[in-house]
């Protein structure tokens, strides 16, 4: 009872909702009562959801409920926003937003759905192997391919091009306790006005869903695909954005360290990358002259300049100049056991060079692995084990207390490492492989990553395990 109590009230304090254990509901007539913790009210269309203790939510009207229980949504019934001041005590997802299709108006076409922009995504030509969930999506945010369904239904997939979908994804943050994320902005898709706008339109909607939402978002450029010398274009694109779009000057971009917080990834990775590690140096100091906090992705053996880190001492010079350094760990365990040792053996003394350094520490984790479509190789490579993969992350990031925590990806199907809803029931027939929740709810990495970011600030209980209210 007392391990029940206790997170409930993680819960509640996440929501801003009061101290509240398995809070007790009555009926309208009185005749009923049931336990469970407030998830979200919508006041305009009088919709509660609850949490029960089993984990599973409960919706219904308003009108269902005790004066007594509408007297205590009208207090505290929305959810608290985030604090978008810092990171620490964050959990951040990296969110791609890099899908289109065909009558979205991005006049991209079919973008990373598939091969080739003009190619509707079917058999033979897709490169996802997750396939998401779209119940309760609006017609207007469906886009049917050549897929279908066992019911022979065509299979829909959506486009971060559009707002609605976008704004539906910041909602789910909210509800399910994700405190925002870092928006990514491939560099070597900023050469022009044609491929770039389409990621300034994103970012846009990102920009809003986080302000609506209360949740907190900041860019993060991704270095990947750059020759030699083009480095330069981040510096150009971000006085672009702090012009035009004013960014980091709104609420709800994330500052750290009193100052607007910049991401950039792929520093001092050593798989022949052709920009030089000078480059990204220069791109530190003009981000940290423009008044940014700044954040480096980098390699897990950053430390050592081992593994897939390049063997040049000048990255730990330049990582004593950044805000926050963040490891690559896809990839890197591929179970508990290896994930407790990795956290033993490489965080926890990554740590200890970060304090001293007086450098904050982010570490990735991820719920699973799989890119058969995409590149080939198996299914479901690394698999999730019903979430007690992710899980075991979230509990390795507590014990070598860790501040901040980066869950890779919340829409990544492409690689398999999406959180946000995907469904047990993908497309079938020739062609047509797909891996799944294992026949988890479709928004169960949802919930269990708010559970990890309680965990993280410790307003639940520290558990190697799932806790028994996900199941």
């Amino acid at each position: 009872m007392k391990r029940s109590y206790l997170l409930a009230a993680g819960l509640a304090a996440t929501l801003g909702i009061g101290l509240l254990s398995a809070r007790t509901w009555t009926s309208a007539d009185g005749t009923k009562k049931f336990e469970g913790d407030l998830r979200a009210y919508d006041k305009k269309t009088g919709k509660v959801t609850v949490t029960m203790q089993s984990g599973r939510p409960l919706t219904l009207d308003v009108t269902k409920l005790s004066d007594r229980d509408r007297i205590f949504l009208e207090t505290h019934g929305k959810p608290a926003a985030v604090d978008p001041s810092t990171l620490e005590g964050k959990l951040m997802c990296g969110y791609q937003g890099w899908f289109r299709c065909e009558g979205d108006g991005a006049k991209q076409g079919w973008v990373h759905w598939g091969r080739g922009g003009g190619r509707i995504p079917g058999p033979g030509n897709v490169t996802v192997d997750l396939w998401p969930d779209l119940t309760g999506f609006d017609p207007d945010e469906r886009y049917a391919t050549s897929f279908r369904h066992a019911n022979g239904r065509a299979a829909e997939v959506f486009s971060s091009h559009n707002r609605k979908t976008v704004l539906r994804h910041f909602r789910w943050m909210r509800d399910y306790g994700i405190d925002g994320v870092f928006v990514q902005r491939f560099a070597n898709e900023l050469r022009s006005e044609g491929t770039r706008h389409p990621k300034d339109v994103v970012l846009a909607h990102c920009r809003e869903g986080a302000r609506l939402n209360g949740r907190a978002y900041a860019v993060m450029y991704d270095l990947s695909g750059l020759r030699a010398g083009q480095v330069s274009r981040v510096q150009d694109d971000w006085r672009m954005l702090r012009e035009k779009m004013k960014l980091g000057e709104d609420h709800a971009y994330l500052k750290h360290r009193g100052k607007p917080l910049v991401a950039v990834w792929g520093v001092g990775f050593g798989d022949n990358r052709r920009y030089k590690l000078a480059e990204c140096a220069q791109l530190v100091a003009f981000l940290r002259a423009e008044g940014c906090s700044v954040m480096l992705g980098v390699p897990s053996g950053w430390r050592k300049l081992d593994r897939d880190a390049a063997p040049d001492p000048a990255l730990h010079d330049l990582l004593k100049q950044v805000d926050v350094l963040s490891p690559w760990n896809v990839g890197r365990y591929r179970s508990g056991k290896e994930v407790a040792s990795f956290a033993e053996t490489i965080w926890r003394p990554d740590l200890a060079w970060c304090r001293q350094h007086k450098v904050d520490y982010l570490p990735t984790v991820y719920p699973g692995f799989s890119w058969h479509n995409l590149k080939g190789g198996k299914l479901n490579q690394i698999p999730r084990r019903k979430g007690e993969f992710l899980w075991s992350q979230f509990a390795a990031v507590r014990r070598v207390e860790a501040k901040m925590v980066y869950v890779a990806m919340f829409d990544e199907v492409d690689e398999g490492t999406a959180i946000f809803k995907c469904t047990n029931a993908p497309p079938v027939g020739k062609g047509a492989q797909f891996t799944s929740y294992e026949g988890l709810p479709s928004d169960y990495y949802l919930r269990l990553s708010g559970s990890g970011a309680r965990m993280l600030r410790r307003e639940i209980p520290y558990s190697e395990t799932i806790p028994g209210s996900q199941n």
